[in-house]
């Protein structure tokens, strides 16, 4: 007979493995050239969160700081963020994303959306597209935790 904490393990281990699997496809089937995860990852946030210092960028990725101002550097030569200074703080940099980051993310996101949306459409059931609707709201819940 299993415990509780047994199956809480055991269901972690296959959300993670699931998670991850999916992860690399994903990663796999996006195109040359394409932004890195975590150009993604930032562009993602400041579009979803709106403008942020570099600082609460980094928190909320869960990398230091020091991380960040290289990709921050490239994402403001390339046109895709714009930087000025905190009008309450101006010791502080304020980050925002561009017209030009939002059509990069969106050409990103295009790309990965039919990739996946061709690979739920070949291989699930209906049923099975409607559970795993709900289990993807399940983890960003579980993802946004703290």
């Amino acid at each position: 007979m299993t415990t509780p904490d047994q199956e809480l393990a055991e269901l972690s281990r296959t959300v993670r493995d699931g998670v991850l699997g999916l992860s690399l496809r994903m990663r796999a089937e996006r195109d040359r050239g394409a932004p890195s995860p975590l150009v993604i990852a930032v562009l993602s946030r400041l579009h979803r969160d709106g403008t942020q210092t570099p600082k609460a960028i980094a928190d909320g990725e869960r990398i230091h700081a020091q991380s960040l101002t290289r990709v921050l550097a490239a994402l403001h030569r390339d046109g895709l963020i714009n930087r000025r200074r905190d009008p309450d703080d101006g010791r502080q940099a304020l980050v925002e994303i561009t017209t030009r980051g939002l059509e990069t993310l969106r050409t990103y996101g295009d790309g990965q959306r039919r990739w996946l949306a061709a690979a739920m459409g070949e291989t699930l059931t209906d049923t099975e597209r409607e559970l795993l609707g709900m289990a993807a709201k399940l983890m960003m819940r579980v993802a946004d935790s703290a």
